[in-house]
């Protein structure tokens, strides 16, 4: 691909005080798409490295997997003056992390995302986890990443359902911290979800300074800041529960989850009607996989979703912590509990919505 944020890489991790010693994660598209490139511009500049592969799906987020892969670092001598670089997407990210702040009771991470997630959102921060079946991250650790190493040409390998499915993050922020970047993003979605320039650069580059800023203020989620990152992502997970952490991507889960967000936060008072009809209309420009939609959403009892939902790690003293709007651009962490009636209410609007979009 020859892509310039691999180029140099010894002097990069020399100037962050990184040894040349390195284990690489790659799931398995990610080593077939950029693998030999890598490795072979890490024996040009004389690393020394052990690679290590997982399948590509959610399910390599787990204690089995991270048992093997300790396995392999052991047989491969690997201590603690190694280092781990992750190439991948949100699962590769989240599980190399993990493994690298438990592996020597901690070595360092690097983190190069290949998606636009992984690029917007998840490398970015330090909060690395694998899954539970009982829910999705509950068990993990803040562990920062040394360098984050973003190339948005690493995008035009993704299909459009990857680039819609991080496109959600990239709304997020505009919806929780930048009124003028919700703006942007709704004048040029097609430009940004089409990876034109400058546009897709610009969607990245403001997301990635935001998700910074925010763990900068609020790093351990103490504050109340960070978790406004978390916006939709309460109803985000309880979809993804119940859709068995398979059928249905974290990005769709979450665009879904913004939707009932935006009605509670207007149902309760906060959001005014004008801002919720902008927000849903930028929402409405998603596209979802024909049926998708029916399956993962509309066809599930509200009910059985509010029962899903409280398997949340956002959840606290078993009350369920929603993140809303207050206006575009200026999100806040509900701290009181409200009525199961209201999140009722939110996720049958939210099903209104998206039932008027697939019937026209």
């Amino acid at each position: 691909m020859g892509t310039p944020v691999i180029a140099g890489l010894g002097k990069l991790f020399k100037t962050h005080g990184l040894s040349k010693k390195t284990v690489l994660l790659f799931d398995e598209n990610t080593r077939r798409l950029f693998g030999e490139e890598l490795l072979r511009k890490l024996n040009d500049e004389g690393f020394q490295w052990t690679e290590l592969l997982i399948p590509a799906r959610e399910a390599s987020k787990s204690f089995s997997v991270a048992f093997r892969l300790y396995g392999k670092m052991i047989e491969a001598d690997v201590d603690r003056s190694w280092n781990l670089l992750a190439v991948g997407g949100g699962v590769v990210g989240d599980l190399g992390g993990f493994i690298a702040a438990s592996y020597f009771r901690g070595i360092p991470v690097i983190q190069l995302p290949t998606t636009l997630l992984a690029m917007t959102d998840s490398s970015i921060g330090g909060k690395v986890a694998i899954n539970h079946p009982l829910g999705k991250n509950l068990i993990g650790f803040f562990h920062s990443p040394e360098l984050v190493l973003i190339d948005p040409s690493y995008l035009t390998t993704l299909p459009h359902r990857e680039i819609y499915a991080g496109m959600a993050e990239v709304v997020k922020y505009g919806f929780i911290a930048d009124e003028p970047f919700f703006s942007y993003l709704d004048l040029h979605f097609a430009d940004i979800t089409g990876l034109k320039e400058p546009y897709i650069t610009e969607a990245v580059k403001k997301s990635a300074f935001i998700k910074d800023d925010v763990v900068k203020k609020d790093f351990r989620e103490t504050a109340g800041l960070r978790a406004t990152l978390n916006f939709g992502h309460t109803f985000a997970h309880g979809l993804e529960k119940l859709a068995e952490y398979r059928h249905l991507r974290h990005g769709e889960a979450v665009t879904i989850g913004m939707v009932c967000a935006l009605f509670l936060s207007h149902n309760l008072g906060y959001l005014d009607r004008e801002s919720l009809d902008r927000g849903l209309s930028l929402l409405r420009k998603f596209k979802f996989p024909k049926g998708l939609l029916k399956r993962r959403f509309l066809d599930i009892d509200s009910g059985l979703l509010l029962e899903s939902m409280f398997s949340d790690k956002k959840k606290l003293d078993k009350k369920l912590r929603f993140v809303l709007l207050k206006k575009l651009g200026e999100a806040f962490l509900l701290e009181e509990n409200i009525d199961d009636c209201h999140v009722l209410k939110a996720i049958s609007d939210g099903q209104a919505l998206f039932s008027s979009k697939s019937s026209r």
